[in-house]
């Protein structure tokens, strides 16, 4: 009794769940457009927020409906070439219009490539996968009307507007990207609370339990393929359109499928906040290395062979990481935060 007694009567240091989103938001659209440079936005912010929506939407798939994809560069070029056809074909059509239609066409091909995981698991459904991004890289090369019969295959991006407002320079391009983010992030964090998330879970926990307990795997399946297509169809939407100001084929290579991938392992699987700490990492710590290595061997080596040393680098790193912490950045960041907590 007294035990209990005693603790009851310590007040809870737990902070409220709104309190660090709020202090976020504010700092996202207060302190960072007023602080903030070109280069902040341009080669750290905008990268930084089209890939933690891709890694949001991987994360849907992988981290809670446990099916592993090695795709999503190739459902982000299928968001960004299907907003850009979208926009051209339709005159009038309102650019929030064509980035929503674009989401749907990235879900549908999601679905497409999906319909193998009800056979298959784990590598082979990867691998599966894997022939999304081979069959996109052809298709955007093979037919020029893509492409809009451009020569050269880079296309200009078209000015960024929304609801009647023109999102110019990298800061308007920012607030653009961030809007979009913080609207996806908002709903997919709801629909994690939902009967559909906790089905993905259950199919990822023990899909013949899930099966006899009612979930319908192929409903579920094909649900999580979906919406996990659309969100990163959606990114790759940012990514090219507020990031790289251009459309090609080469932005949506293989490395940006694994990086997407990385993003999660690091930050944390089935977790909101992991895409965003993955990305985080992902973004930041090579533009550390790559400025740390040309202070210090810049006259020493090439930047081919300095390129190839941060790679490197990265990848012990993460080797080194996963081994000291599976769980990822948010297992981290919320130990120390306990610890924090309680000293106080």
């Amino acid at each position: 009794m007294t035990a209990i007694a005693l603790e009851t009567s310590v007040p809870s240091r737990r902070l409220p769940r709104w309190l660090p989103i709020l202090a976020i938001l504010i700092a996202a659209y207060g302190i960072i457009p007023a602080i903030g440079t070109s280069y902040l936005f341009e080669a750290i912010l905008l990268p930084f927020l089209a890939l933690s929506l891709a890694a949001l939407g991987l994360n849907i798939l992988t981290g809670y409906a446990g099916q592993l994809s090695l795709g999503s560069a190739a459902f982000m070029a299928v968001g960004a070439f299907a907003a850009y056809n979208f926009n051209l074909r339709i005159p009038g059509l309102p650019l929030i219009v064509s980035l929503f239609l674009a989401g749907l066409t990235a879900a549908a091909f999601g679905i497409l490539f999906g319909l193998p995981s009800l056979r298959l698991r784990g590598f082979y459904l990867a691998v599966s996968t894997l022939a999304a991004q081979f069959f996109v890289k052809w298709a955007l090369t093979r037919f020029g009307w893509l492409s809009n019969y451009n020569s050269s295959g880079v296309i200009d991006a078209p000015p960024l507007t929304l609801f009647g407002l023109q999102f110019q320079g990298p800061l308007g391009r920012y607030l653009f990207a961030l809007t979009i983010v913080v609207v996806l992030t908002a709903l997919a964090a709801r629909l994690m609370t939902t009967r559909s998330g906790r089905e993905f879970i259950a199919i990822r926990d023990n899909e013949i339990a899930a099966k006899v307990f009612g979930v319908s795997i192929f409903r579920t399946k094909l649900l999580a393929f979906g919406l996990s297509s659309f969100i990163i169809g959606v990114a790759g939407f940012l990514w090219a359109f507020a990031y790289l100001r251009t459309v090609e084929p080469d932005g949506f290579n293989l490395d940006r499928s694994f990086s997407i991938l990385f993003i999660i392992i690091i930050g944390g699987l089935a977790s909101i906040r992991g895409a965003f700490f993955g990305a985080a990492l992902i973004v930041v710590f090579p533009l550390l290395l790559s400025r740390l290595g040309a202070l210090i061997f810049g006259g020493v080596f090439d930047s081919g062979v300095l390129d190839m040393s941060q790679r490197i680098v990265i990848g012990a790193l993460i080797i080194l990481f996963l081994i000291a912490e599976p769980s990822g950045l948010v297992a981290l960041w919320d130990r120390l935060t306990r610890k924090f907590l309680v000293r106080r």
